[in-house]
C-alpha cells in the first residue's frame, strides 16, 4: 500500500553520511502518497473523533444565567486585560490613560530601529533591548497583580 524508497549503501555519498551519522534525509518513505494519502487523513478524522467524543462525555458549562439586578461589587476584566485595565484604574485622567496604552504597541515598533546597529541574537550581548524586555515584563506583572487589589492597595500591591 506504500511506496518505500530503498537506499542504495554503494553509493559512495550516502556510504560517508551514514560514517559521520547523517544521512537520515538522503533516504527514506516519501511524502506522497504515504503520509498525504494515508496518514495525514486518519489522524485529523481521529483529531474530530476525539472531540466530538470529548464534547458527548463532558460538555462544557455555560455558567449561570446573567442577572442584569445582581451586579457583583469589582467587575475585573480577563486576566490578559489587567494591566491595561490597572492603568485605566490609576490614572486621573483617562486620556491620559488611553494614550499610555497606545504608546507601549507604538514603543514596541520602535525597538528594531533603536537596536538595528547590534547585529547579535544572543539577548547578553543586546543589552539595551534585554533591559527595555525586562523592565516593561516586570511593570506588566507589577500592574497585572495590582489589577486584583483595591484602589488604595493596587500600587504597592499591599505589601507597603
Amino acid at each position: 500500500m506504500s511506496t518505500l524508497k530503498k537506499p542504495d549503501l554503494s553509493d559512495p555519498k550516502l556510504r560517508a553520511k551514514l560514517a559521520q551519522g547523517m544521512g537520515h534525509n538522503y533516504y527514506g518513505e516519501p511524502a506522497w502518497p504515504n503520509d498525504l494519502l494515508y496518514v495525514f487523513p486518519i489522524v485529523i478524522m481521529g483529531t474530530i473523533a476525539l472531540n466530538i467524543g470529548l464534547a458527548v462525555l463532558d460538555p462544557a458549562t455555560v455558567g449561570e444565567p446573567a442577572n442584569p439586578f445582581a451586579t457583583p461589587l469589582e467587575i475585573l476584566p480577563e486576566w490578559y486585560l489587567y494591566p491595561t485595565f490597572q492603568i485605566l484604574r490609576i490614572l486621573p485622567n483617562k486620556l491620559l490613560g488611553i494614550a499610555c496604552m497606545a504608546a507601549i504597541p507604538l514603543g514596541l515598533m520602535l525597538i528594531p530601529f533603536i537596536e538595528s546597529v547590534n547585529k547579535f541574537q544572543n539577548p547578553f550581548r543586546r543589552p539595551l533591548a534585554t533591559t527595555i524586555f525586562l523592565f516593561g515584563t516586570a511593570v506588566t506583572l507589577w500592574l497585572g497583580a495590582g489589577a486584583i487589589f483595591p484602589l488604595d492597595k493596587s500600587l504597592t500591591l499591599g505589601l507597603f
